[in-house]
């Protein structure tokens, strides 16, 4: 079937994949009563651009007719009602919905010829003062580079969505550096990896043999494997994965790794080096800063369990038996075991999982230190983890960036070995989700003559970050370690306690009988095919639930995954969650993606300046297309982002267990399927079902479940600490 061209006006854009640009919109064709759906990979679409485009009509078995785009083009809009809509859909800083018909009422289908040649008679326009004015031509002139760099980029393959991002990085120098060190765009701005920046550097004529290439090649890889949780990684394999992901022979690796560690933005470490014949298959290449953290943890703890401990004689047995009155308890043998650890050690650690009685632990030893007349000072790796930590506890416990006091400007801790804490205990929680990086600098910022307690659960899955600090400082044997594995009674009432102690031993959890007037609260639902059980999740979570629990399908409802693609995938789910769970009509398209009033919203990155972390989430509260900013709400603080900004967040709706760690919610549900096979772990799907509080869910197939169980092989993460810690004298 030959091709057709048509011609119109984006109205509205209904979906976009953020992975590949997907978009779904709605154009309204001069001459036809009815708009008509589009479909394509569009990298950005705006509301009111006119658009060319070449492709064909399909039928949709669902959506029923379609235009699908094979090619497009943008036009200037023609008519005032397609300027007002240009204008008005958040492009120019300063011109919002009701300034852009402000102005297409005054100057009509001239308007764009008006600020383009005559900008300075949009002072005719009520509510357009001289500091208005100057917002709207500094972002015209902006917008008219950001397009050259646009059209420059979009012949390198380059999403146009990345033009304004690399202008407001470098300026009138954008086209230049792309020119002539692209992989600079891969360092410099989020979001533009290696891969892109290679496009773009091939485009330009930089060889595929360039050491510029090599460099920065071995530099993404050591990323991406440190995105993998890998501190180091060992040198052959390395050169191996390098020389076929680059095509550069092993010479020209080993040739680049040589001149990197001689830049000293990576380290080659002997991982023997009493043995004397020199072997490269034994050599571990590190990022700097991980060898520099890992290093400095070791030697830290060194430093901490050398420094005596300076503590009164106490009766420790009258002062269990006083903190068992206080708190109304009477105390297990290892909780007792615990306590005692927590007075006499210097650095301990407690771990169990739920139900066994950590809290009322925490609790006990912050009671014991304060009536000896010690301070406390608690800290969690996540806002939603210093949060739990605060209502369990009735103390204050704040983030270790908020602990730390993290300097934006100079991209330092406030506190350090220099202007450590002052505080004679430091009780850690969540330890698990700790990273090599952030370890390192809160045991700089700890004092050596403080007690220190690292609370966490073992079994859970290792941090995002690169690392494995929690299993690596139990490995070492250099540190006194409690673990609780009793499950107190009141907990074995509740099925999500019993079947994530059953999921840990290796055990398929029990799927309870309801009883005529009793809510259960774990529930495993069996379905076969994905897209039945995308259905059931979707009515899951907006009806039922909320109907039979009471639960808000929004706030208390989290829908947990283990993949991030396909049909049951974080994005396919959020954008299926969004439809049915906000019909909002304002909305922003940025980025390849579509946000609304209300939505759901996770940050993706550490944003410091903002005081934003990854995995918090917030709720939509406000956008702002005048002045181009989505306002944020995370747990009652607003937060703005530039539209510039917006590609740190992503809709919550569904997220991946991985992200779901330091946080509780009153419910989760979770896809357990057969598709999701590589990520089917033991304690993956422990660390899902401990995240819930009230209901756990599950969907799938008993074969998914039963792999999920089955597997306890965790990936090998590449960490030198354990033995550093170790080889303390």
């Amino acid at each position: 079937m030959p091709l057709v061209e048509i011609k119109g006006q984006i109205e509205r854009i209904t979906y976009v994949n953020e992975e590949n640009h997907y978009t779904v919109a709605r154009l309204s064709i001069p001459g036809k009563r009815d708009v008509v759906t589009v479909v394509g990979n569009f990298p950005a679409l705006y509301p009111g651009e006119m658009v060319k485009l070449l492709g064909e009509w399909i039928n949709h078995p669902k959506f029923g007719p379609q235009f699908r785009v094979v090619k497009y083009e943008t036009i200037t809009p023609a008519t005032a009602h397609g300027i007002e809509k240009y204008l008005g859909s958040g492009l120019i800083k300063g011109i919002g919905p009701m300034m852009a018909r402000r102005i297409v009422a005054k100057f009509g289908a001239e308007t764009l010829e008006i600020i383009e040649h005559q900008i300075g008679r949009l002072t005719e326009v009520s509510g357009i003062g001289s500091a208005r004015l100057e917002m709207i031509r500094t972002a015209w002139a902006e917008q008219k580079e950001i397009r050259q760099v646009m059209i420059f980029l979009q012949d390198k393959g380059v999403s146009p969505t990345y033009a304004a991002k690399i202008y407001k990085q470098y300026g009138q120098e954008s086209i230049s550096v792309v020119k002539n060190n692209p992989y600079r765009l891969a360092t410099d701005i989020f979001g533009i990896g290696f891969l892109t920046a290679d496009r773009i550097a091939e485009s330009v004529g930089i060889p595929k043999d360039s050491p510029l290439r090599a460099e920065a090649g071995i530099l993404y890889v050591l990323n991406e494997l440190a995105d993998e949780g890998h501190v180091y990684y060992p040198y052959e394999p390395l050169i191996e994965k390098c020389a076929e992901m680059l095509n550069i022979d092993r010479e020209g690796i080993s040739r680049a790794l040589a001149s990197i560690a001689l830049q000293n933005r990576i380290v080659i470490e002997d991982l023997n080096p009493d043995v004397e014949t020199f072997r490269e298959n034994n050599k571990a290449v590190y990022l700097t800063k991980f060898h520099t953290c890992e290093q400095g943890i070791a030697k830290r703890f060194h430093s901490l369990l050398r420094m005596p401990k300076y503590l009164r004689p106490i009766d420790l047995t009258k002062a269990i038996l006083w903190v068992q009155d206080q708190l109304g308890i009477t105390m297990a043998e290892k909780q007792i075991e615990a306590i005692r650890a927590a007075i006499e050690e210097k650095v301990m650690i407690l771990t169990g999982g739920p139900g066994t009685g950590k809290t009322t632990i925490v609790k006990a030893i912050i009671s014991l230190y304060e009536k000896l007349g010690r301070q406390v000072i608690l800290t969690a790796p996540t806002g939603r983890a210093a949060k739990r930590l605060a209502e369990t506890t009735g103390r204050e416990a704040k983030t270790i960036h908020r602990l730390l006091e993290f300097q934006p400007t100079s991209g330092r801790f406030k506190k350090d070995d220099e202007t450590p804490l002052k505080t004679d205990v430091l009780i850690v929680d969540e330890v698990s989700m700790i990273d090599t990086v952030l370890m390192y600098h809160l045991l700089k910022a700890t004092p050596l003559s403080a007690t220190l307690i690292l609370v966490g659960d073992i079994h859970q899955l290792p941090s995002v970050g690169a690392g494995n600090v929690l299993k690596d400082l139990i490995a070492s044997g250099r540190i006194k370690v409690v673990e609780l594995n009793e499950i107190f009674r009141q907990a074995r009432e509740s099925l999500i306690v019993v079947n994530a102690h059953l999921i840990n031993q290796g055990q398929m959890p029990k799927n309870g009988q309801s009883r005529a007037g009793k809510l259960l609260d774990f529930y495993f639902i069996q379905d076969e095919e994905p897209q039945d059980i995308l259905t059931r999740i979707l009515e899951l979570v907006k009806e039922r639930i909320p109907k039979r629990f009471g639960f808000d399908p929004i706030s208390e409802v989290q829908v947990l995954t283990p993949m991030h693609k396909g049909i049951l995938g974080a994005a396919n789910l959020n954008a299926e969650l969004q439809r049915e769970l906000n019909s909002s009509q304002r909305e922003v398209a940025r980025g390849g993606r579509v946000f609304k009033l209300n939505d759901k919203v996770m940050q993706i990155r550490n944003n410091y300046d903002k005081e934003v972390f990854n995995g918090d989430i917030g709720r939509i509260c406000g956008l702002d297309l005048e002045n181009q900013q989505v306002r944020v709400n995370f747990d009652g603080r607003e937060v703005a982002y530039d539209f510039l900004e917006v590609d740190e967040l992503a809709l919550a709706y569904a997220v991946s267990v991985h992200k779901a760690q330091g946080s509780e919610y009153p419910a989760i549900v979770m896809p357990i399927v057969t598709q999701h096979y590589m990520l089917l772990q033991r304690n993956l799907l422990y660390t899902a079902v401990t995240r819930a509080r009230k209901l756990v869910v599950l969907i799938g197939t008993p074969k998914a479940l039963a792999i999920a169980v089955k597997n306890n092989k965790v990936q090998r993460r590449y960490t030198r600490l354990a033995e550093r810690i170790s080889a303390i004298p």
